[in-house]
């Protein structure tokens, strides 16, 4: 089916666009009164993750009411370690917790590689539902977490601010960290490819935890296995990479085969092009909590940050997700000021 608005697939592929495409991580969500409303019909989260029909519904929801360029598919990054045997909760206001995590040699053997169809045919069903609603109108998005950033939950059983379960197993037990990685990137190669063949037009890999490692450990244990992904999707649709605190492995990043590397709001975009060079889209990066300002504001920063980018291979997001108290009509100043000023720049 031919996209009536093709801008986002455009801009990945380093094409000329008429303006910068603009879409928000995390915008199925929260902010939204109607998204309350459907998942206020459901017993939890995680039920509306698996009902493929509203799961839909919440995806499409953006596109309708903020006027965004793109879709990405209502689900979560933890259903990877869901779908492997390592079951995950989602506590209110609290977070993800996993009840039993991963220790030891024992604990990997409990495990398995995920089947795409099988174990996780409710995203994909999803993203065909999706699919076949938006009707062309806007490109869909489908994601995976980095192996490194779902290793985290998996270990250390919950958020943390310090993951130190985690990084203490890439010194004292780095053979079964590298088990454990390949593993979880196994699955995630068949999961994306999955989605693909299942109408995802892009996808995203987010590294969440990125910035808790430093360089020679983010090397060996995220973007060793990160590589495999994009190697393993490269050439089927465009790739964008979100590595959040992850600044001092741009350069390296610029060598991966992907279209996009997602900027966090601590990254000067200027900069981030020097080091990434001309071959690759940017994504990103507006400070979320810039979203809490006045009509004005929110304007004027977007401007700057359109002005930092330049008007050719820019994806325009913020530098992480939405926060879940943002006013809605902010986040349409933010979008209308992206498409206006983006026009005025070509």
């Amino acid at each position: 089916m031919e996209l009536k608005n093709d801008l986002l697939l455009r801009a990945a592929r380093g094409e000329k666009t008429e303006r910068t495409p603009v879409w928000l991580m995390r915008q199925a969500g929260r902010i939204l009164p109607e998204y309350r409303a459907v998942r206020n019909s459901l017993r939890d989260f995680i039920e509306l993750v698996k009902t493929p029909e509203r799961a839909a519904e919440v995806t499409i929801q953006p596109v309708d009411i903020l006027g965004v360029d793109a879709a990405i598919i209502f689900s979560d990054i933890l259903v990877i370690p869901e779908a492997m045997g390592c079951l995950y909760e989602m506590q209110e206001k609290k977070g993800p917790y996993f009840p039993k995590t991963v220790a030891t040699e024992q604990d990997l053997n409990t495990l398995k590689v995920a089947d795409a169809e099988s174990d996780l045919g409710y995203v994909l069903e999803a993203i065909r539902i999706t699919k076949k609603e938006l009707n062309g109108r806007v490109p869909l998005i489908g994601f995976a977490g980095a192996p490194f950033t779902i290793f985290c939950y998996m270990v250390e059983g919950s958020g943390s601010k310090t993951f130190s379960k985690a990084r203490k197993m890439l010194y004292t037990q780095p053979e079964l960290a590298h088990q454990l990685l390949q593993m979880i990137t196994d699955s995630t190669i068949a999961y994306l490819q999955a989605q693909v063949k299942a109408g995802a037009d892009l996808l995203q890999v987010f590294d969440s935890w990125a910035g808790i490692l430093g360089p020679e450990q983010y090397r060996e244990f995220s973007l060793s296995y990160i590589r495999q992904i994009c190697e393993a999707l490269d050439g089927q649709v465009p790739l964008t990479v979100f590595a959040k605190g992850a600044w001092f492995a741009l350069k390296e990043m610029s060598a991966l085969p992907c279209q996009t590397i997602g900027l966090d709001w601590h990254m000067d975009p200027e900069e981030c092009r020097k080091w990434v060079g001309t071959d690759k889209t940017l994504q990103g990066n507006m400070d979320p909590c810039v979203l809490y300002g006045n009509a004005k504001e929110v304007a004027g920063a977007t401007r700057r940050m359109l002005e930092q980018f330049g008007p050719h291979r820019h994806i325009a997001n913020l530098g992480h997700g939405v926060y879940p108290d943002t006013d809605p009509e902010m986040v349409k100043v933010f979008i209308e000021t992206v498409k206006e000023y983006s026009s005025k720049m070509r």
